[in-house]
């Protein structure tokens, strides 16, 4: 089997799920994530919140710094603009790419003017902690809808369905510690 340590996320996705014998549905099951979803992931056409990287590596049983190395690399060798707009609304920065094995993963997270992550709801084993350096969003955990302010936070159980909408007319940055057990 060939290695997975210059690959794109999708192609390293698809490698271990055929790995481990998993269909896209196999994985769909085991995550609970559309397998057209997966299916778009693999071949490169979305990129992935963090929140779904760290539901595929645990139903791959790989640790999550192997799909999210990739993307710190991919921030190096670009500008951040155009990261940005290559994930349409929505970037990331692993603040603790080295936390291998570790239940704690600490990101640095923008948001576009406006506009909410693209994709899916997000959900995963754990907890969640966000804290808002630049701006003004909305926090949906479930039903329950949380406005979150500049130099403001909300910590929540992340197995509850949540979505993060960019209210302000500037991007907003947040820094977002994820507990996964």
């Amino acid at each position: 089997m060939a290695s997975t340590k210059n690959q794109s996320i999708g192609n390293k996705i698809r490698l271990l799920r055929r790995k481990k014998g998993l269909s896209l549905k196999g994985l769909g099951n085991d995550t609970g994530l559309k397998p057209q979803y997966i299916s778009q992931i693999e071949k490169g056409e979305v990129i992935p919140p963090v929140a779904v990287l760290l539901q595929i590596s645990k139903a791959l049983e790989i640790d999550s710094g192997i799909l999210l190395s990739e993307e710190r690399k991919k921030i190096k060798e670009k500008s951040l603009d155009d990261y940005q707009k290559r994930t349409e609304s929505y970037a990331y920065v692993n603040l603790t790419p080295n936390a291998r094995h570790k239940h704690l993963k600490a990101f640095k997270v923008t948001i576009d003017p406006e506009s909410e992550h693209k994709g899916v709801s997000y959900q995963h084993p754990g907890e969640e902690f966000i804290y808002v350096l630049k701006g003004k969003v909305e926090v949906m955990v479930g039903e329950n809808q949380n406005i979150v302010e500049e130099n403001s936070c909300i910590h929540f159980d992340s197995s509850i369905q949540h979505k993060i909408t960019n209210l302000s007319p500037e991007k907003a940055e947040l820094l977002v510690v994820l507990y996964t057990p």
